[in-house]
């Protein structure tokens, strides 16, 4: 996959994005209440850069995704995509916007529609959008699945006869129908077997190399994530606390959620594993309907109890401040990262992932192989 943001203006540039939705009157004073999925995300991604988004369930990823591809509207914020405000055109341009950017979902066999062949599951962007003749379709079709790795003859068969792996690539296959410029790719691989999640993320950036795509992948996998992202965001109760280059953010994290995230990535050594000391945060995710005030990871955050409880940490917000002069090493929301930085939980929890992580981004450890078509 390729390296790094280019100098060009960006692809897409998320501004101070807010998705919230009503969840009735609060019962005290009778004021409409909302759930802040989203509270406050700014981003961008430059062309053929790979962005990923992790945290834990429920912090607000997929529904930034959502946002991203105007699947939902966002309550406050921008959304400019190659320049062009998302929210402010008719619909009919951005219908025409939307044949650039496209989705791959979690679940392969439940995006596909079991009552239809794969070469109509395929074909129904080009349908939808009224793109070449149903000669012109049928062809595009053949070159979509040989371009992932399918024979021409899976067109007539139906989703349930192939194996999760090759769902995914039917999936990919109609991701790509359109010849999109962006892809935003939700968990694209944990409903696959670990071997088939190699071939798939292979797959991927196979493509961005080939067709020049632009990926946003939302995951989980830090280990996943690591291998395939230029760069990462890493979010928390509805907002980025940290958004760095990858290896950056790997060997150098500056925010201690981050670190925690880190110290519960598994290691395969076993007698490492058991002997690693783990960050266990305390208590439960608050409630997005009622986030903490100052910093939204104050109340779980190891490093505020190791420094006596600083009373900044609850009442003030930091913001996604630069680290580093120039701020190419990215960005972190925290009021203490030098403390992060030095701190003994930090070393012990790098020390246990060296060299369990995996190489940098772009390996390729199993090759691509054409999948047999399962009975």
């Amino acid at each position: 996959m390729s390296e790094g943001p280019a100098a060009a203006p960006p692809l897409l540039e998320v501004e101070d994005l807010r998705v919230w939705f009503p969840a009735g009157r609060g019962p005290a004073v009778k004021r409409r209440r909302f759930i802040k999925a989203v509270d406050g995300v700014s981003f961008t991604v430059h062309r053929g850069e790979t962005l990923g988004l992790v945290g834990e369930s429920g912090c607000g990823k997929t529904t930034t995704a959502r946002a991203v591809l105007k699947l939902l509207d966002p309550t406050e914020g921008r959304i400019l995509f190659d320049g062009v405000d998302l929210s402010a055109i008719p619909r009919r341009e951005l219908r025409r916007m939307r044949r650039r950017m496209q989705p791959i979902f979690q679940d392969p066999f439940a995006s596909l529609n079991p009552k239809r062949t794969v070469e109509a599951v395929v074909a129904e962007p080009l349908v939808i959008h009224r793109q070449g003749s149903a000669a012109e379709r049928r062809a595009r079709v053949s070159e979509l699945l040989a371009t992932v790795g399918l024979p021409p003859d899976a067109a007539t068969r139906y989703p349930h006869a192939f194996s999760g792996g090759q769902r995914q690539r039917i999936a990919i296959a109609r991701a790509m129908a359109l010849r999109p410029d962006l892809i935003v790719a939700d968990e694209p691989v944990s409903a696959l077997d670990v071997s088939i999640r190699a071939q798939i993320l292979n797959l991927l950036g196979d493509l961005q190399e080939e067709f020049g795509l632009t990926y946003v992948i939302i995951a989980h996998d830090l280990a996943l994530v690591r291998q395939v992202t230029d760069r990462v965001a890493v979010m928390y109760l509805g907002g980025i606390v940290e958004l760095r280059p990858t290896e950056e953010l790997y060997r150098r994290p500056r925010h201690p959620y981050t670190v925690a995230l880190l110290s519960s990535a598994p290691i395969p050594d076993t007698a490492a594993e058991q002997a690693r000391r783990r960050i266990v945060l305390e208590g439960d995710v608050p409630s997005p309907a009622d986030p903490p005030s100052g910093c939204r990871f104050h109340t779980r955050c190891w490093l505020r109890q190791k420094l006596g409880n600083p009373e900044v940490c609850a009442t003030d917000p930091p913001p996604l401040t630069p680290i580093g002069e120039s701020g190419t090493a990215g960005a972190a929301a925290c009021h203490f990262p030098h403390e992060v930085a030095g701190s003994s939980e930090l070393q012990e929890t790098l020390q246990a992932l060296t060299g369990a992580s995996g190489g940098a981004k772009g390996c390729r450890e199993v090759p691509v192989e054409e999948p047999e078509i399962s009975d």
